[in-house]
């Protein structure tokens, strides 16, 4: 039940965000001096609209987007009435165009920013560039010997098995292990730690908020690990408590006035994070293929509008709603990145329209009037194809193989 109405809850979000972009067209059009025909949720058949101060607001039937009807956007627009010609976009000034082309995106990074900021107070915010901390996920007895694992049987078959440990000294899943022997460790640096140990080690840990140091004496194991190139399995024999690690990471707490900075810094790790993503959209459409085949989902795959909303059910599952939230922030931000890219259809692509015409007319110092958008639609249309194709590929994955966070 709760997967589902994440769903729904985070779809009705996704579109919520997309209405709240046409918002900032809207009402920066209306700020300086634009004529605004429509504002409408959705495409397709209209289900109900209404008309007020000279505009028509309205909902139509797919819920897949949204869009604002600005006269005179581009010359191919019909302009019906007097006041349509009067007030035509193409008309304006270049940086009142330009305003209201960025109003979009930048209501989508106003609206991530907040969303960030809740969640900095409320919960906490993920320090990105923090290693990782080292968790008990669980203990289990240990064993002097273990037989090679092999094709038909990857686990280790053990010998003789005696409690760990970890549990006879009291550790328990969920404790927070960071240090050994007074040096501080991290998920990634605990396991080389206690095998550089020999004898008794003292590990630090925290548990529901109070640290404290427990005297472990380790046994001497053997274990098994793959090779490099995962082809075969090495023999590792050294001192071991008898621990699973799992991987947790750092929280930074806010007050109201420190939140402001911590969101702007990880508002900021986010977009850089999703500029290099957007960049290598390109490179993904093997995998994405490999996913429609079957084959393993890579995390770092792009999304759908449906894969987004499936991720936000099991988000919701699993009670993480610090997570739901940060991931319909950084939605928000990817949006905003995503149309500010200077190609047509993208607002970017408009915006880069209107920058050719100031500064083709500073060089041949006359005002050569609007761009014939005509001359830029074959262009246009391969875009669209392009785009089409990849969307339609990336909601095939999100089909046939959704990415799953949790298993």
């Amino acid at each position: 039940m709760l997967y589902a109405l994440g769903i729904a809850v985070f779809a009705l979000c996704i579109l919520g965000s997309i209405a709240w972009h046409e918002c900032g067209h809207m009402w920066a059009a209306q700020a300086t001096g634009m004529k605004v025909r429509r504002y409408f949720v959705g495409f397709g058949p209209t289900l109900w609209s209404t008309r007020r101060r000279g505009i028509e607001y309205g909902v139509k039937a797919i819920p897949l987007g949204g869009f604002c009807d600005i006269a005179g956007m581009t010359l191919l627009d019909e302009l019906d009435t007097p006041e349509e010609r009067e007030r035509a976009m193409y008309k304006q000034a270049a940086w009142r165009r330009v305003f209201v082309l960025v109003a979009g995106p930048a209501m989508n990074f106003i609206l991530g920013g907040i969303l960030i900021y809740a969640v900095a107070l409320v919960w906490g915010l993920p320090n990105l560039g923090a290693p990782p901390r080292a968790a008990v996920a669980g203990t289990a007895c240990v064993s002097a010997t273990s037989t090679k694992p092999t094709a038909t049987s990857p686990g280790q078959a053990i010998g003789p098995c005696v409690t760990s440990p970890a549990a006879r000294a009291g550790l328990e899943q969920g404790d927070v292990i960071t240090g050994v022997d007074g040096h501080a460790v991290n998920a990634d640096s605990l396991t080389t730690a206690l095998q550089q140990t020999s004898g008794p080690v003292q590990l630090t840990i925290e548990r529901a908020g109070t640290s404290r140091n427990v005297t472990v004496d380790p046994v001497t194991a053997q274990k098994w690990r793959p090779t490099p190139d995962g082809k075969d399995y090495t023999s590792v024999t050294g001192p071991t408590i008898g621990i699973t690690v799992g991987a947790i990471g750092v929280v930074d707490r806010f007050n109201p006035i420190t939140a402001v900075g911590g969101a702007a810094v990880f508002t900021g790790q986010i977009g850089k994070a999703t500029v290099l993503a957007i960049g290598h959209l390109p490179s993904q459409v093997p995998a994405l293929f490999h996913a429609v085949e079957g084959e393993p989902r890579g995390l770092d795959t792009p999304q759908s509008v449906y894969g987004a909303a499936e991720t936000g059910g099991q988000i919701a599952r699993a009670h993480d709603w610090s997570a739901f939230v940060l991931v319909l922030a950084g939605l928000n931000v990817m949006l905003g990145l995503v149309n500010l890219v200077p190609l047509l259809p993208f607002d970017g692509g408009h915006i880069a329209v209107v920058l050719y015409e100031r500064v083709r007319d500073l060089i041949t110092r006359r005002k050569g009037g609007p761009v014939d958008y005509m001359k830029l639609a074959p262009a246009t249309y391969v875009v669209f194809a392009v785009l089409g194709a990849y969307m339609l590929l990336v909601l095939a994955a999100d089909i046939v193989n959704p990415i799953k966070l949790f298993n």
